[in-house]
């Protein structure tokens, strides 16, 4: 098979565990980089062997190019992903697919117009954790999947983050940073969802950084930072997630735990490829660890785009797809105008249940 040859713009810290794992992908080949900082591609192309550093423009013109991996700030995804577009280049992104609906609606309406594609991470859900639990859905080992309930709790990222104000600024918060993870897997798991609510607080006007080198600065919240969702599957089934930076000491509550008509299954956690996957069946006293059926059991970011770059040589639908990701958007968005507005919020956005990963 013809390599697939990839174009990267956005060399900051999330560049580095896809150029990791892509530089070495029998079936990609990156052959560019582009940042605003220019001596920043250089030192990653020469640690990682890439030959060409370009402007943004530049790259996009590279006609030797067939997918940009957008790896910018969320500020800019939009930005860079419909100049891609308009340049005839399919696209994959880091998440979220943008900050707005609007702006994720005009991406997958140009992909359409232009017949392209778009890709979104997160691409954990098809690691052999997830994709694993998914395998034991789909057997029916767990009977009928009927809830589901999720948590991210955290006491924030001012602990440990260089530069944390960003995730309290309006369109960040504990949902829009973490919430890609669990949604994705939720849709992996139990297919589309129909219908959220939610409540959405901000529990402290203020958050104090302890980490260096901002140490002692105060950071004024303008998001809410603990959210308790209701969602609502197509299926009938419906869980519970809440995302939270509130939580100073700690919990012992699970990632996720997804109930069936015949067992319990816990479900690893969401921004992770690996297990451990463990399941109780109906009438048993005990979990037991089941093992891992699937590849990408390691960290392994950048699988989603090589499933995009085999799925246009295949010609087949790719599973971290940017209709899935406009789903996970508006569902974000749509639990935070449920908690304001006091009511449902219904999902305008259809996506399908991606297709299962293959097994070992």
């Amino acid at each position: 098979m013809q390599k697939v040859k990839v174009g990267i713009i956005g060399c900051g810290n999330i560049s580095d565990a896809y150029l990791k794992n892509c530089v070495h992908y029998e079936h990609l080949e990156v052959v560019a980089l582009a940042d605003l900082n220019l001596e920043l591609a250089r030192s990653k192309a020469a640690t990682y062997g890439i030959t060409k550093v370009m402007t943004t423009d530049e790259l996009l013109a590279d006609p030797d190019i067939e997918i940009v991996l957008n790896l910018t700030i969320p500020q800019a995804h939009a930005e860079i992903s419909l100049a891609a577009l308009e340049a005839g280049k399919h696209v994959y992104s880091e998440k979220p697919l943008a900050v707005t609906v609007e702006d994720g609606q005009r991406i997958i309406a140009k992909a359409k117009e232009r017949n392209l594609r778009v890709g979104v991470a997160p691409d954990t859900v098809l690691g052999a954790g997830i994709q694993t639990c998914r395998k034991l859905i789909d057997d029916g080992v767990i009977g009928k999947p009927i809830a589901a309930s999720a948590f991210m709790l955290s006491g924030g990222p001012e602990s440990w983050h260089p530069n944390p104000a960003f995730l309290y600024a309006k369109g960040a918060g504990p949902m829009f940073d973490m919430g890609p993870y669990y949604l994705s897997a939720f849709i992996t798991l139990l297919g589309p969802i129909k219908r959220v609510t939610g409540s959405a607080v901000i529990s402290y006007p203020e958050r104090e950084i302890t980490s260096q080198p901002l140490n002692g600065q105060m950071i004024e919240v303008e998001t809410p930072t603990h959210i308790n969702s209701v969602i609502d599957f197509e299926s009938g089934a419906t869980a519970t997630l809440t995302t939270s930076f509130d939580i100073k000491g700690g919990s012992t509550l699970p990632n996720i735990e997804l109930y069936g008509s015949e067992g319990t299954l816990i479900v690893p956690d969401p921004n992770t490829f690996s297990g451990p996957v463990k399941l109780r069946r109906a009438g048993s006293d005990q979990f037991e660890e089941i093992p891992l059926t699937h590849p990408y059991d390691g960290p392994d970011r950048g699988v989603g785009l090589l499933d995009m770059a085999l799925a246009i040589r295949e010609d087949r639908p790719h599973r971290a797809s940017g209709e899935l990701a406009l789903q996970v958007l508006e569902i974000m968005h749509g639990v935070h105008i449920a908690s304001a507005e006091g009511r449902h919020y219904n999902v305008q956005h259809q996506c399908d249940r991606p297709s299962a990963m293959p097994e070992r």
